[in-house]
């Protein structure tokens, strides 16, 4: 997920803009992804979506997570600690984030919740926090040592092992290994590997009948669209997410034509895809 590099210090990194081209378009029908519209309907739709500036996607972000739930302390904490201790932070769940996969763990009455990327261990705290009712069952998947090290300080730290259990190794090994089914899937590992974890998800049936895989990054900051979709990408960063984006693209067009599942993909942080078994 996207986040900044203090607890009041994050950013929206993907813009949502409305194209010149579009804006000045005589035609009778604009395309996007294969979607055809009307040009009055295309631009309505446009304008329904707010443009915002770097510093302003900030602005709105703080007045959000201000406006929603509070996260506890020890996410405050961990999340400082986070910042502090590792430069490729902006990996880990925002606290806006943290409020949200909380309020779907509890709307969802989850029982069991299997992560595919554990990071620091954050998004495993909210959601241990969140289904104290429900008694949950954790199970995060890991591969990085170092990231293996920090979530089981975490793990320890806040006193989570009675119900978060830690896996360590490659995801498609670890997946293979597990049974029966989740309530919540939450995919936030390496994209190249989005495509082939949900396949396993699917015909393995781990996600229960009325559960919901969360798939984060989708849009891979901006570069799934376009490669001129974020001018404001480092140009450091921006071959690694360019190759994200085709792999992230690739995977969006198998969930919208894989005929087991229902998908929505929302244009909420960095892109996040909802799956559920077709009804």
């Amino acid at each position: 997920m996207v986040s900044g590099r203090g607890y009041k210090d994050w950013q929206c990194l993907v813009q949502c803009k409305r194209s010149p081209s579009t804006e000045a378009t005589n035609s009778s029908s604009i395309t996007r992804t294969g979607f055809r519209l009307s040009t009055h309907t295309a631009v309505k739709m446009l304008t329904s979506v707010l443009s915002f500036t770097p510093e302003m996607a900030a602005t709105v972000t703080e007045y959000c997570t201000n406006s929603s739930n509070d996260v506890s302390g020890d996410m405050k904490e961990l999340w400082d600690w986070t910042v502090g201790e590792f430069e490729d932070s902006d990996k880990m769940s925002s606290p806006l984030q943290g409020a949200t996969m909380q309020f779907l763990a509890q709307l969802l009455g989850a029982k069991r919740i299997l992560e595919i990327g554990c990071y620091s261990g954050y998004s495993a705290l909210a959601w241990y926090e969140a289904t104290k009712q429900t008694n949950a069952e954790i199970i995060t998947l890991e591969l990085d040592p170092k990231m293996i090290a920090a979530s089981r300080r975490t793990i320890a730290k806040y006193k989570m092992a009675d119900r978060v259990h830690l896996i360590e190794g490659k995801a498609q090994d670890s997946i293979e290994t597990l049974t029966g089914t989740f309530d919540i899937i939450f995919v936030d590992a390496n994209k190249d590997g989005y495509e082939t974890y949900v396949k396993q998800i699917l015909d393995k049936k781990l996600l229960s009948p009325n559960g919901l895989i969360m798939c984060d990054n989708v849009f891979a900051r901006g570069m799934t669209i376009s490669t001129e979709a974020n001018p404001h990408l480092p140009g450091k960063v921006r071959p690694y997410w360019t190759e994200c984006g085709k792999a992230l693209k690739r995977f969006n067009n198998f969930c919208k034509n894989d005929p087991r599942i229902d998908t929505v993909l929302m244009p909420v942080y960095d892109g996040v895809t909802f799956i559920k078994w077709k009804q």
